[in-house]
């Protein structure tokens, strides 16, 4: 495989698709993360609707990258469905950062954070911050669902294909 090939061009390799859908990861990431933390410092909005609030932000920027350089094959044809298909891979994975950053929250969904009240950091990091913590946490794993969510729902051609397609 040439370099060139893990940033130019069509491809239906998961491993180019992976190593892509890193670079978009990270910079819907760095949007939601921003957004979050915008939200949450200046207006002092509650950690889990500040999130919600990165998170479509981050779908968005998600969205338009990936189609247009990782996942350049939908399965649908129809923009507006691959966008709700799209967006309900996304939700699924909105719901696991709730339940992911829940005990790292000053003022969660189901009152403070497990984490917070025991103090779980120490000195370490004060406990209205542990939310990054838990936002850091929920990036990795959540990522892990979006990415195989998507390939193998929306994106996923024949291995045969892809093979000969990227040979």
């Amino acid at each position: 495989m040439k370099i060139k090939n893990l940033f130019v061009g069509d491809t239906d390799n998961t491993f180019i698709q992976f190593f892509r859908s890193l670079f978009v990861g990270g910079i819907a990431t760095i949007v939601d993360m921003a957004v979050l933390i915008f939200l949450r410092e200046v207006f002092r909005i509650p950690e889990s609707i500040a999130a919600v609030f990165g998170f479509i932000a981050g779908l968005a920027v998600n969205y338009i990258i990936s189609t247009y350089w990782v996942f350049a094959k939908a399965k649908v044809k129809n923009r507006a469905v691959d966008f709700i298909a799209f967006g309900i891979i996304g939700v699924i994975g909105l719901g696991l950062t709730q339940l992911i950053i829940e005990p790292f929250a000053m003022k969660g969904m189901f009152g403070q954070g497990i984490l917070v009240a025991h103090g779980v950091f120490g000195s370490l990091l004060p406990v209205d911050k542990y939310y990054i913590i838990g936002k850091m946490l929920a990036v990795v794993l959540v990522y892990m669902w979006n990415f195989f969510a998507r390939k193998f729902l929306l994106y996923n051609k024949s291995e045969k294909k892809a093979k000969s397609a990227d040979g």
